[in-house]
């Protein structure tokens, strides 16, 4: 996947990055796969700003993603790979052997006509989902579960890994994408490889309109407002404000967030690397 530019015929495109969509088949979604995706700009039950700098945005609808891959020993064909407007990275419609159909995070690199399958007895090839405890150490996985059959929640936004490092008695222990390894059921499954679209981070949208196409509305910087208004605010000039923090006060860089007595904590080694 490789990144576009454009010549600058609008103040809109001058200095505009996109992906190259070059990879993708289809522009017709699955209608069987699809479901209403309400919004709600932001407003509560009553009506009321609970959470601001949100509202508009393009109607979109919702892909049904299968996260649990539980069709065990039936193969599937990759008829598609298409753009999801709810998620950084692709997804790939899968024809099952048994006429279902169904949606899947396309791994980089997947071509339709690629066939793929998922439980025990699995390749470790492309797109196959394995339990952690038939994948060899050092393989690139994603789409990992937490919890046997939950379905994954760790490794799904573009061009994320994570690594099997070694396994452990009933524990596999995984390297995440945020550089913390940590501990992770032997019964839990992966998906093999790289998320696709790899290249979304080196996009630039170049106006502000591309971001209320996605429902974000413009957001006034705390050291721009009154002392009455925001902790940061208020000052002779271009004052600095302090230490970043949000509208209540709560600091916004460098405060820990993650509760000390998750009964998980003891299945972290090591923690993920730090910002500084």
């Amino acid at each position: 996947m490789a990144t576009k530019k454009y010549n600058p015929t609008t103040p809109g495109t001058r200095f505009r990055v996109s992906v190259d969509y070059s990879e993708l088949t289809t522009n017709k979604p699955e209608k069987s796969l699809l479901a209403p995706h309400s919004k709600s700009g932001g407003r509560n039950s009553k009506g009321r700003t609970t959470a601001r700098n949100r509202g508009g945005g393009h109607k979109k609808r919702y892909r049904i993603i299968d996260f649990k891959r539980n069709k065990h020993g039936v193969p599937g064909v990759v008829k598609t790979v298409e753009y999801d407007p709810n998620r950084t990275a692709f997804i790939s419609l899968i024809a099952y052997a048994d006429g279902e159909k169904r949606y899947i995070i396309a791994p980089e690199g997947i071509k339709v006509g690629d066939k793929i399958v998922s439980g025990e007895g699995a390749s470790p090839d492309l797109g196959n989902t394995l339990f952690l405890k038939d994948i060899p150490l050092g393989t690139i996985i994603h789409n990992i579960e937490l919890e046997p059959g939950r379905g994954a929640v760790i490794a799904r936004s573009a061009g994320t890994y994570a690594q099997l490092a070694n396994k452990d008695g009933r524990y596999a222990i995984i390297k995440m994408p945020s550089g913390e390894t940590r501990m992770i059921l032997l019964t839990c499954k992966a998906t093999i490889g790289t998320v696709s679209n790899t290249d979304h981070n080196l996009q630039v949208l170049a106006k502000a309109g591309r971001n209320r196409w996605k429902g974000k509305r413009p957001r006034t910087r705390g050291v721009a407002m009154n002392p009455v208004d925001h902790p940061m605010g208020g000052g002779e000039g271009k004052s600095s404000g302090g230490h970043p923090r949000s509208r209540t006060g709560l600091y916004a860089k460098g405060k820990k967030t993650r509760n000390r007595h998750k009964a998980s904590s003891k299945l972290i080694i090591s923690k993920k690397k730090s910002r500084k």
